[in-house]
C-alpha cells in the first residue's frame, strides 16, 4: 500500500501520556496548514470500539490469539476505512498505538512471538507502516501510579507482564532507530513535549526536510537529536486546518519486521520516580524527573 500523506504513531506503556501529546502535535501541524486525523487502536471506528470493549473489558477468559486476532481485525478495518483514506488526500494522521503495540503485548508479552504478529499485521494492514513513531518510554510502575480509573484487563495484567512490554518495545527501537524516536516521558507534559516539538522541526522543516520533502530524504539520514553513543485515547477526530498545504507521498510501506528484531539485547529499566537508565541511539534529550502534569494513557 503507498499513500500520499504523513502517517505518525505513537506508543509506550500505560500512563505514558501517549494521547495528551498527540493533541500537541495535532496543534503543532494543523498551525502549518495541515489537515490532521487523530485516531486509535482500538477504537478508531465504530467497529473498532466495540473491539475495544470486548478487548478490555470484556470476558476474562478471552485467550491470547483470540486477542491478538481481534486487534488484527481491528486494524484492517481501520486501515481500510480511516488511515488509508485520510492518507491518500494528503492528510497527517497521528495513531494512538498502532502494530509496535502488538508486536510488544501480544508478541512479546503474551508469548505468541513477535515475527507471528508481525506477519498478521503486515497481512491486515497491507504492509502499511509509519513513517515516524515516538515510543514514550517509561517505567511500568510510574505509569501504574498515573493511572486515575479503575485498572482495565490488560492494565491488570502483571508487573512483570507490562516489564516484558517495555523491552520489546525498546528492542524495536533498536531494531528501526530512523523510524521509533525513543523519548523519555518521566518528565512534565512541557518537557516531554520540548523533545517531541524538536524532532518534528528536525523532520518536517529545518532538519532532515520540510514535511513536503521528508519522504526523499536519505534513510541513513540523522539528527541532531539523536544521540548516537549512548495499548490504546479520545475518539477519532478529524480536523481540517484552513488552508491545508499539500503533504508529500509517504514512503513506500515496508516490509514485515525480520526477526533478528526480536534477538537484541534486553534494556535496563528505570525505578521509581528516575527517569529511564537507558539510552538507545535514538533517545532524545535529558529530561527532569519532576511529575508536574497530570497524565492519561
Amino acid at each position: 500500500m503507498t499513500a500520499r500523506g504523513v502517517f505518525i504513531t505513537f506508543e509506550g506503556g500505560d500512563g505514558s501520556g501517549k494521547s495528551t501529546q498527540i493533541q500537541s502535535v495535532r496543534e503543532w501541524f494543523e498551525s502549518r496548514g495541515h489537515e490532521v486525523i487523530v485516531t486509535r487502536e482500538p477504537g478508531g471506528t465504530e467497529l473498532g470500539t466495540e473491539i475495544r470493549r470486548l478487548v478490555q473489558n470484556g470476558p476474562e477468559d478471552v485467550d491470547a490469539r483470540t486477542e491478538a486476532l481481534l486487534y488484527a481485525a481491528d486494524r484492517a478495518y481501520h486501515v481500510a476505512t480511516v488511515i488509508g483514506p485520510a492518507l491518500e488526500r494528503g492528510a497527517v494522521v497521528l495513531g494512538d498505538r498502532y502494530i509496535d503495540s502488538s508486536l510488544a503485548y501480544q508478541g512479546a508479552a503474551r508469548s505468541l512471538g513477535v515475527d507471528e504478529i508481525a506477519s498478521l499485521s503486515a497481512w491486515a494492514t497491507q504492509g502499511l507502516y509509519p513513517s515516524l513513531t515516538f515510543l514514550l518510554d517509561l517505567p511500568p510502575e510510574v505509569g501504574a501510579r498515573r493511572r486515575t480509573d479503575a485498572p482495565d484487563r490488560m492494565e491488570r495484567e502483571s508487573m512483570d507482564f507490562h516489564e516484558r512490554v517495555r523491552h520489546q518495545y525498546l528492542r524495536l527501537a533498536d531494531a528501526e532507530p530512523e523510524r521509533i524516536v525513543v523519548i523519555d516521558a518521566v518528565g512534565t507534559v512541557d518537557q516531554v513535549f520540548s523533545e517531541i516539538r524538536g524532532v518534528l522541526v528536525e523532520r518536517f522543516e529545518g532538519g532532515v526536510a520540510t514535511i513536503d520533502e521528508a519522504v526523499d530524504a536519505p534513510s541513513g539520514a540523522t539528527t541532531p537529536s539523536q544521540e548516537p553513543d549512548s495499548r490504546p485515547s479520545d475518539d477519532t477526530r478529524t480536523s481540517p486546518a484552513p488552508a491545508s498545504t499539500p503533504v508529500a507521498e509517504a514512503p513506500a510501506a515496508t516490509e514485515a519486521l525480520p526477526a533478528s528484531q526480536a534477538k537484541a539485547s534486553a534494556p535496563r529499566t528505570g525505578s521509581g520516580e528516575q527517569r529511564s537508565s537507558r539510552k538507545p541511539a535514538t533517545m532524545v534529550g535529558a529530561l527532569g524527573e519532576s511529575q508536574g502534569a497530570l497524565w492519561d494513557e
